[in-house]
């Protein structure tokens, strides 16, 4: 019976973070005009795929670090419900909601409040500062000012094509050049948004395998049956859901073009797929919002603090909130 609601839980918090989270790989080709919401969504499912199969392999350290690197005592199913329960309640509800929060967060959250109670010194307080909070907290700054960077760099380039071209060049030509160069950059948005999405997929499918197997690998499931099974998961709420943090990532932020949802999601890939290479669990979340608002580059006026406030408010709420939930359920559970 605990085997059974371990499945479940582990297949609906699968399924809310690939609502609250493929989008945050795609949310800027909306955005920026270069596809429908509906056929970002399905690009962002497919690429994301592909990044959950690899992560078997290329996330092995990230799978060991939420099997045994932060909380040390032998794991039980009641202690595997309670943080399942957690995590994926508040990432469900903050997709009800419209808000981009981290599974990272709440999963640390959850795994703390549930760990407490499962054994009070199994909780590696001299972990999490440097392989979870640290990157957690880096990755918004590095996000931000990398895509600065990137976005000043990309316009500048623009201002010096634009400033030698009308010389020797006719307007028709100048014009095929540029709608050649939008072709191009365009081509690349896509390509760049593939990658933000498979890297979301070598970061996070290996925390809610390693979660679901504290129960599921004693009753005779192969780590590669759950990351099946979590895969499949996250790609139907992605399609089903999806949609409704996408909309809050595209238009909320700060309006982007073609050429900043291309460095946005440049940013958001390499730094998402190394911190999952290294073992770091960085927040697509936030890293994808960080980058968005930096390819405003320098013009911070066109960000909409507003938003970010709110979202900074729902990534405050969410370990304290995935950890009260957890330690109830564990309290009622035992």
């Amino acid at each position: 019976m605990t085997t059974a609601v371990v499945l479940v839980l582990t297949v609906f918090l699968a399924a809310a973070n690939g609502s609250n989270d493929v989008p945050k790989g795609v949310a800027t080709l909306a955005g920026a005009g270069v596809t429908k919401y509906r056929t970002a969504i399905v690009w962002g499912t497919c690429t994301t795929l592909v990044g959950c199969l690899f992560s078997l392999w290329l996330a092995a350290k990230m799978t060991a670090l939420f099997s045994n690197g932060i909380i040390t005592a032998q794991p039980t199913a009641t202690f595997a419900v309670a943080v399942l329960l957690g995590t994926a309640c508040w990432v469900a509800l903050a997709t009800v909601l419209r808000l981009p929060v981290s599974t990272t967060h709440a999963l640390v959250g959850a795994l703390i409040g549930a760990g407490i109670l499962l054994a009070a010194d199994s909780v590696r307080w001299s972990a999490l500062l440097p392989k979870v909070v640290q990157p957690l907290l880096l990755s918004i700054v590095v996000a931000y000012g990398l895509s600065v960077l990137l976005a000043s760099a990309v316009r500048a380039l623009k201002r010096r094509t634009r400033n030698e071209g009308p010389g020797a060049a006719t307007a028709g030509s100048i014009r095929t050049g540029r709608l050649s160069s939008e072709r191009i950059v365009g081509g690349l948005h896509w390509v760049t948004s593939g990658l933000a999405c498979f890297a979301r997929g070598l970061n996070d499918t290996p925390k809610i395998v390693a979660v679901g197997a504290f129960a599921l690998v004693p009753a005779g499931f192969a780590a590669w049956q759950i990351l099946l099974l979590v895969t499949a998961a996250m790609a139907a709420g992605s399609l089903v859901a999806g949609t409704r943090v996408a909309e809050r990532l595209a238009k909320d932020v700060v309006r982007m073009s073609h050429h900043e949802g291309f460095t946005a999601n440049l940013t958001t890939a390499t730094l998402v797929g190394l911190g999952a290479w290294a073992g770091l669990p960085m927040s697509t979340t936030q890293v994808s919002t960080g980058a968005i608002a930096g390819s405003a580059g320098l013009a911070v006026g066109r960000i909409n603090v507003k938003t970010l406030r709110q979202f900074a408010i729902a990534w405050l709420v969410t370990p304290p909130f995935a950890g009260l939930v957890a330690a109830g359920t564990f309290l009622l559970l035992r």
